[in-house]
């Protein structure tokens, strides 16, 4: 048998609880009728990067397709003091809205993934993503073995400007090959 007893102040505290849950639950239930059931998703949220498939969606949103079976994942401290490089080096990082400053002196997750697309036979281009916590604080890619460093949104400027140009280039002889032709006259 249970023996529960209830002073004024328990009682009062019990109540309080009782009337939260609730209005907890009115709220809970007025969303869900309100949205039918349905949440909208903020198109800004920037969802975990957790797996070599969210490595590569984040570079697909920047228009560079990756090779998933070629990634690699190292661990990498930022450094807590910066020279004339590394903050060179951020500033290509801040290219993508990314800034490794707040994260001075941590230990990263650095993922690099191949780029098939921009490498060639002498040189291979690299996504590099650095993550944090599962966030991702700095990307950019990485030609090796050059070594050089490019921020992501100047190699897609450069990407579809190269790409822009091999579509003009067969529209251009189209063009030209049209004038060139000769129609008899009676």
């Amino acid at each position: 048998m249970f023996l529960f007893t209830v002073t004024k102040p328990g009682l009062r505290q019990a109540g309080a609880l009782a009337l939260c849950a609730v209005c907890l639950c009115g709220t809970v239930a007025a969303a869900v009728h309100f949205s039918d059931g349905a949440v909208a998703a903020n198109a800004d949220a920037a969802p975990g990067i957790e797996t070599t498939q969210d490595i590569g969606t984040y570079f697909t949103g920047y228009g560079f397709e990756t090779d998933l079976a070629s990634a690699t994942v190292d661990k990498v401290k930022i450094p807590k003091k910066w020279d004339d490089s590394f903050t060179a080096f951020n500033q290509v990082v801040q290219e993508s809205d990314l800034d490794l400053s707040d994260y001075k002196g941590k230990t990263v997750e650095k993922w690099t993934l191949l780029c098939p697309e921009l490498s060639t036979g002498d040189q291979d281009t690299y996504c590099v993503l650095l993550v944090y916590k599962a966030k991702a604080i700095g990307a950019y890619l990485l030609q090796k073995p050059s070594g050089e460093v490019t921020g992501l949104i100047t190699a897609a400027k450069a990407s579809a400007e190269t790409a822009a140009a091999q579509l003009e280039e067969p529209q251009a002889e189209a063009a030209a090959a049209e004038t060139e032709i000769e129609y008899p006259t009676e």
